[in-house]
């Protein structure tokens, strides 16, 4: 059976391959012997009816920040990059991230260079990292140029960890709250009032709401659940979306609460990468304009400013200054880093003061919704069973 593969491999980028084989999986491990990333299969035309629309493939993330630890203790251990990618991808399990290697060991053989390879996989190497490594084979000192990438991403993926612990135990107490919440709604409520109805007592408001509310949710519990389940898929769907999943992240880090440290965290995350990029040897204009994403879209229209003004003759830290991008601590590091010629190291500096401030606000705030969180949920089921008692209570009251 033939297979339309599309293809990404070395320099060519993507491309369409025939490949005659058993099965789809057959033919897309013929396409990992040969190097190639598949993007998505399709059958030929006619090998099989309703199979004409290409099926796309999600491989496994290439593990960026694995493979330039082990590269760097490779060539640390005395291997040339050569050897080193072919040590690294001999070693590959992975189909999709051996491809990958493959194709940068050829590319190296036929005589380009590690950062034009780099280059032609935009989507697995951003530009931050092929401009690093492109200074650093210019210096010759690729090794400590990894070294520094390495510990720029450890100390984001830390922040990233701790800020997805401390939100675990918020979503599960929201979730067990909901769950009790609906069961107290949609079964012990009708059984209450169902002894309620056979008093003939009038009931309180209140309660005759909220017995109101549970009867309907017992009379349609396919409909309800339906309608939860259709809001969890829709969430779900939102979130798994790239696009809008960003929008409602703005969206959230618009609050007035959250805003101000949205905007710290994202200018120390912009600090930590302008450092890097100082290091490696790149040139600051140049270095300002391969940050620019690492802000948000109205600090990305501040830099620009900052940009030009540092392209006109202005200080670094004044135009940063000028345009609102820089914190008390940083402006007075940044002035001291001009003066001693130690930029880069001042940046590293106030990135890691924010970050540390970040981590202590996080633990903070975590602590603060938990009992939050448990307080709201207490009101709410307390209020429930309440509601629930309230006729009675009233009842024991009369008779008293």
């Amino acid at each position: 059976m033939q297979f339309h593969l599309l293809v990404q491999g070395g320099p060519d980028g993507s491309q369409s391959v025939t490949i005659d084989a058993a099965s789809e999986a057959e033919a897309i491990r013929q396409a990992a012997r040969h190097g190639w990333r598949v993007l998505a299969i399709d059958n030929a035309p006619g090998a099989a009816a309703g199979s004409r629309a290409a099926r796309p493939i999600r491989p496994a993330p290439f593990p960026l920040l694995h493979f330039s630890q082990e590269l760097l203790a490779l060539l640390e251990a005395g291997l040339n990059l050569g050897s080193a990618i072919a040590t690294l991808h001999n070693k590959e399990s992975r189909a999709s991230s051996r491809a990958t290697l493959g194709a940068i060991q050829r590319a190296l053989q036929q005589g380009q260079s590690f950062s034009e390879t780099l280059a032609t996989f935009p989507a697995i190497f951003p530009a931050l990292y092929v401009a690093t490594v492109h200074a650093a084979e210019r210096s010759g000192n690729l090794p400590e140029a990894l070294a520094r990438f390495v510990s720029y991403q450890l100390q984001f993926d830390a922040i990233r960890k701790k800020l997805v612990s401390a939100a675990i135990y918020p979503v599960m107490l929201l979730i067990v709250g909901t769950l009790v919440t609906l069961f107290l709604l949609g079964y012990v409520v009708p059984k209450f009032s169902v002894v309620y109805e056979s008093s003939g007592r009038e009931l309180p408001w209140a309660s005759q709401l909220l017995l109101g509310f549970g009867k309907t949710l017992a009379a349609h519990p396919w409909t309800c659940a339906g309608a939860l389940a259709s809001v969890v898929l829709a969430l779900v769907l939102a979130l798994s979306h790239a696009g809008l999943r960003q929008q409602l992240l703005m969206a959230v880090l618009r609050l007035p609460l959250l805003a101000v440290r949205a905007a710290e965290f994202r200018l120390a995350r912009f600090y930590r990468a302008l450092s890097l990029l100082l290091h490696a040897g790149i040139p600051l204009t140049r270095a300002l304009a391969l940050c620019h994403a690492m802000l948000m879209p109205q600090q990305q229209q501040q830099l620009q400013l900052a940009r030009r003004a540092v392209e006109q003759g202005l200080a670094f830290s004044s135009a940063l200054e000028q345009s609102g991008l820089s914190t008390p601590v940083a402006q007075s590091l940044l002035k001291v880093g001009e003066s001693t010629g130690r930029l880069g190291d001042m940046l590293e500096r106030s990135a890691r003061f924010h970050d540390e401030e970040f981590a202590r606000w996080v633990d903070w705030a975590s602590r603060l919704l938990e009992p939050v969180l448990m307080t709201l949920i207490g009101i709410v089921i307390g209020g429930v069973v309440v509601l629930m008692y309230m006729p009675i209570f009233e009842l024991a009251g009369s008779l008293s």
